[in-house]
């Protein structure tokens, strides 16, 4: 069976420190390059779902060639929710399914 491992790199609030950052960065970029924010900012992702993309570009998957893309992308986000309860509504979200879960998902 093909096993998902989300790096444990951060504490979460750490990693939402280091995607605020990001976002503050990419702000002040597109400020400077004359971009109206009320133009942009609605496209730019929240700092959990940017949280979300740092992680998720770290999993490691063993047997990547074992799943169909979109069955690997549902598990690592749903790996990603396991291991950190607090991204869960965040992640179901980008899943696509607004009917999240209420409470955390449990291990």
């Amino acid at each position: 069976m093909t096993r998902i491992r989300i790096a444990r790199r951060a504490s979460l609030e750490i990693l939402r420190a280091e995607a605020s950052e990001e976002l503050a960065v990419v702000i002040e970029e597109r400020l400077r390059h004359g971009e109206d924010p009320w133009s942009f900012m609605q496209e730019l992702p929240s700092v959990d779902e940017l949280v979300i993309r740092f992680l998720r570009a770290e999993a490691v998957v063993d047997d990547p060639g074992s799943m169909p893309p979109h069955v690997q992308e549902y598990r690592i986000l749903r790996q990603i929710a396991l291991e950190h309860p607090d991204l869960t509504r965040t992640v179901w979200r980008l899943i696509g399914d607004d009917e999240a879960p209420e409470e955390p998902v449990s291990r």
